[in-house]
């Protein structure tokens, strides 16, 4: 499903318009971006999902055209965590 699949069973599922839901899916988005990006906190959608940044060590790695070895710096990433009913539906409960 994309982008505008999703956004138009969100519209039929709310019952509002397909322009109503792509403001609020992209709301959405922003929110999370925002609050991710500061790491003070995660977003939680309780039996959802759970967005969380993490910070990754600084490591090795190996060119693999070359095989030399490289120095990545240390960063930050994203961590999302399924929650129970996600779950469950993954399993087709």
């Amino acid at each position: 499903m994309n982008r505008t699949e999703l956004v138009a069973a969100l519209a039929d599922r709310a019952e509002v318009t397909r322009k109503d839901a792509d403001a609020v899916l992209a709301a959405f988005a922003d929110v999370v971006g925002e609050i991710v990006s500061k790491g003070d906190e995660k977003v939680t959608i309780p039996g959802f999902l759970t967005f969380e940044r993490t910070h990754r060590a600084a490591r090795t790695a190996r060119n693999p055209q070359t095989g030399d070895p490289i120095q990545i710096p240390a960063g930050y990433s994203v961590k999302v965590s399924a929650g129970s009913k996600l779950k469950e539906a993954a399993k087709g409960k």
